[in-house]
């Protein structure tokens, strides 16, 4: 600029430098909103699939305990029960009731049906008379209701029983002859699932062996049930 220049001219062409600064600075807010705003909208994006995701590894992590679950179906499990075994007719003749222990399989296979498989040995005394107990129960279990992690059910089934008894007979003690029956058994009570691994419940048991019949001697005639507290681990 030299002083002999246009002052109209001059102050035109700084209004112009003027507004050309203010444009610019203009551009550049904009341009940094822009990119401020992409950078914070990804960031947003990146945590919310950051928590979806540790809530989707957390829901697959943790065991479902409600009601219907899928986590509840294809299971195995193998328990065992301990309690009282009453014994009835001949068998009740020649021992008495005591404390016993059985073995258990459970599969869950639908929301209401399971199968269950009981297996059991027991040796019950009087004197010198003795019943001894021998038998495999396979039967379906129904639940009534499912109240979240507690099922009331009933059983009921076939199985293979093998009783024998030492007996009097004519004022001489004698064994009976062992032989593999037939029989039926049902029951009910209850299970508490504490967790995926692991189930408590009751059951009231009973076994009806079909009549043992002897060669020579009279033929055998027993039942007998069992009131238990059982236990199961899953997997």
């Amino acid at each position: 600029m030299y002083l002999g220049a246009n002052p109209k001219l001059v102050f035109k062409s700084m209004t112009k430098f003027k507004k050309a600064i203010i444009a610019t600075f203009c551009s550049l807010c904009l341009v940094q909103n822009v990119a401020f705003s992409q950078a914070k909208k990804k960031q947003i994006q990146n945590i919310t699939s950051t928590e979806s995701a540790e809530k989707v590894e957390e829901k697959l992590e943790t065991p479902s305990t409600n009601s219907g679950s899928d986590d509840e179906l294809k299971i195995h499990s193998v328990g065992v029960g301990l309690g009282q075994t009453f014994l009835g007719s001949d068998l009740k003749d020649n021992g008495d009731s005591s404390i016993t222990a059985d073995i258990y399989y459970n599969y869950s296979a639908s929301y209401s049906f399971d199968l269950l498989v009981n297996a059991h040995y027991s040796k019950h005394k009087i004197g010198l008379k003795e019943s001894i107990l021998l038998g495999t129960a396979i039967g379906i279990k129904a639940k009534f209701y499912q109240y979240d992690s507690f099922a009331p059910f009933f059983v009921a089934g076939l199985g293979f029983y093998a009783p024998k008894v030492t007996r009097e007979l004519n004022g001489t003690l004698k064994k009976s002859q062992s032989k593999l029956v037939f029989g039926d058994h049902f029951g009910f009570g209850a299970d508490l699932r504490l967790n995926r691994r692991t189930m408590v419940g009751i059951i009231a048991h009973y076994h009806n062996p079909f009549d043992l019949k002897q060669e020579l001697d009279p033929e055998i005639e027993g039942h007998y049930y069992k009131l238990l507290i059982t236990a199961f681990y899953s997997f």
